[in-house]
């Protein structure tokens, strides 16, 4: 009998998995509910952390109307014996930032990491958990703090997720600070364009710092790297920044784009910012 019950648990530890989760941005392009879809980011065969996942949603529609589509995922893949590392980027962040904010304390059924076609998950034993289990978030160029190309129109403004990016509709959907106690960390972008000059301080074309950077406000800070003498420098890690701004709580910078080498976009091969966090997830996601 004492054989059978070890030999159980054994079966039972020998299934738990870690697997690594992308949580794509304004745009989308991957198939909802295909986790092998990766047309947003790059190559599928590109790696990208252990077991990776893709976690599409449509990048058009509302935070609150797509939302669903990411609780789908982390039920399936963080729950029960399994664990998530996660990746984001842009508007990824804003809806994975917004997913724990309110769902983390929820109960969840544990499932079996098994997707049907549309992206969910049987049970796995009837039996539920809290919230889910998730070591880690890095975020490529963040916008839970919103853009102000959406405030000023230059996105279409007919797309209900531009209406949600806007600066001031952002920072108050939900308490930022409620991560559940979940660590995001950030990695900031700085090769921005001329046309970004209605981006506060420094961007990457589409983000500034004070989001990409996770700066807490009612309004986005003017921060910069420290080679910019008009501008107070966003700090790494955890510090207040240079004039006093301060961060999310669970939220430190691990990467400044110093070199301003790195801009927003993926170009379809995992470039840009993404190729930064790309890397990290490939060190540390295992």
């Amino acid at each position: 009998m004492v054989f059978v019950l070890a030999m159980a648990l054994f079966a039972g530890a020998a299934q738990a998995a870690n697997y690594t989760l992308w949580v794509n941005g304004r745009g989308g392009g991957g198939v909802v509910g295909d986790y092998n879809s990766f047309t947003y980011w790059g190559p599928a065969s590109t790696a990208a952390g252990v077991n990776k996942k893709a976690v599409n949603w449509d990048g058009y529609n509302s935070i609150s109307s797509q939302n669903g589509k990411i609780r789908d995922a982390l039920d399936c893949f963080c729950t029960g014996n399994n664990w998530c590392y996660v990746a984001t980027h842009s508007a990824g962040d804003l809806m994975m930032a917004y997913t724990l904010a309110n769902y983390g304390g929820s109960a969840r059924y544990k499932k079996n990491a098994s997707p049907a076609s549309g992206g969910q998950c049987s049970n796995s034993d009837g039996t539920t958990q809290t919230g889910w289990n998730i070591k880690w978030v890095r975020t490529a160029s963040g916008a839970a703090g919103g853009s102000e190309l959406s405030d000023a129109g230059s996105w279409a403004l007919s797309e209900p997720l531009v209406k949600d990016l806007k600066t001031s509709t952002a920072r108050a959907m939900f308490n930022h600070n409620d991560t559940r106690n979940i660590w995001f960390y950030m990695y900031a972008g700085a090769k921005g364009t001329v046309y970004s000059g209605i981006l506060p301080g420094q961007d990457d074309e589409a983000v500034a710092y004070h989001s990409t950077g996770g700066i807490a406000g009612n309004a986005g800070q003017s921060l910069c790297n420290p080679s910019d003498w008009f501008c107070n420098d966003l700090t790494l890690g955890t510090a207040a920044n240079e004039g006093g701004s301060v961060k999310w709580a669970y939220h430190s910078v691990a990467f400044r784009d110093d070199a301003e080498a790195y801009n927003h976009y993926a170009n379809g091969n995992w470039q840009g910012i993404i190729s930064v966090v790309r890397a990290a997830m490939v060190s540390n996601a295992i």
